[in-house]
């Protein structure tokens, strides 16, 4: 899997171009520590279907990065502002 941090902010910037049904799965995994056998007997699916979706969610999150690069391009600016103030102005402006 990829790193957990890593997917997380994906999901912060991408989360709105996932369906519901995705979202939910990767918020109880990654949000609410359920385990993917919890996830299966809530959604009434098998183990296995858990586990392959969330591995199609972490590619389509991995695809839209590699597409849109908005996580690359925060970090890229941020590397380039040293003062502490722009800094957080420009960040609260991406997380909007």
């Amino acid at each position: 899997m990829k790193d957990i941090i890593y997917l997380t902010i994906l999901f912060d910037y991408y989360e709105n171009l996932l369906n519901e049904k995705d979202k939910e799965c990767f918020e109880n995994y990654y949000f609410n520590n359920l385990s993917l056998g919890e996830i299966a007997e809530n959604e009434k699916i098998s183990r296995n279907a858990v586990h392959k979706r969330l591995k199609k969610i972490e590619e389509e999150l991995c695809e839209y990065e590699k597409k849109l690069n908005l996580y690359q391009k925060e970090q890229q600016i941020l590397e380039l502002l040293q003062d502490e103030k722009l800094r957080e102005k420009v960040k609260s402006i991406m997380n909007k």
